[in-house]
């Protein structure tokens, strides 16, 4: 790579005001040079006025459904590389100045940030220890990391596959068959609000019998009925 690549900064968002008004002044802050889309998937509450105030942030309307949401924003974006940024989930300074590092590098198709919870309690530690420590030894990671790829790679592969849960995993699964991974020390800060609301043990448990689940071949619309208790958007 002889320049540096432009990055495109792509958030899914379904009423999401109140993430919205604290990650979008943080984003003026920590990345300036990045464009910046916000996809909505039809929010009932301020989120589309909220993403408006910020006059650096183009807003994209899309069917409901992370999928088709990030997709969507991938198919506005101008940037060389793509970085999926969950609404509730905040970078570190020096972010894009890693990705575009770790992307000089030709072998590396993409990668993901380690990730550390917004809680100070001892127990949400741990459980950041063990998701990164997962998502080096397996190479798969989930969306609450930020995937960034070569927007290149992402068009060859087709973007996210169209399943209505897992659909992070199963893009990170078929990432790696591209080439080398970049998994940044670097740590974005997600929220620990499921954690906190259904319970640390409770997560954890229905996290990992949704992905064996997952690698068994159960559909993932079934899977969406068991974590959201209904049925996903229609296609």
């Amino acid at each position: 790579m002889t320049r540096t690549e432009t990055v495109s900064i792509i958030i899914p968002v379904l009423n999401e005001a109140p993430n919205l008004r604290r990650l979008l002044p943080d984003l003026a802050r920590t990345c300036p040079d990045a464009e910046v889309i916000a996809v909505d998937g039809g929010s009932t509450d301020e989120t589309v006025p909220v993403a408006a105030r910020f006059r650096f942030v183009r807003l994209v309307a899309s069917a409901r459904g992370r999928a088709r949401q990030m997709n969507a924003g991938a198919r506005e974006a101008g940037g060389e590389i793509l970085l999926f940024l969950h609404a509730d989930t905040f970078l570190p300074d020096g972010a894009l100045g890693a990705v575009q590092a770790a992307l000089a590098d030709p072998r590396v198709v993409g990668g993901w940030f380690d990730v550390r919870l917004d809680r100070p309690r001892a127990v949400f530690r741990v459980i950041a220890f063990f998701i990164n420590l997962r998502s080096r030894l397996s190479r798969i990671a989930t969306g609450d990391q930020a995937l960034f790829v070569r927007r290149t790679i992402f068009a060859e592969m087709g973007g996210f596959p169209g399943i209505p849960l897992m659909e992070d995993v199963e893009f990170s699964r078929r990432l790696k068959r591209r080439g080398a991974i970049a998994c940044l020390r670097l740590r974005v800060t997600a929220s620990a609000r499921k954690w906190e609301r259904e319970g640390v043990l409770r997560t954890i448990l229905l996290m990992w019998t949704l992905r064996l689940l997952y690698f068994c071949g159960v559909d993932p619309a079934r899977l969406h009925r068991y974590y959201y208790g209904c049925p996903p958007p229609p296609d």
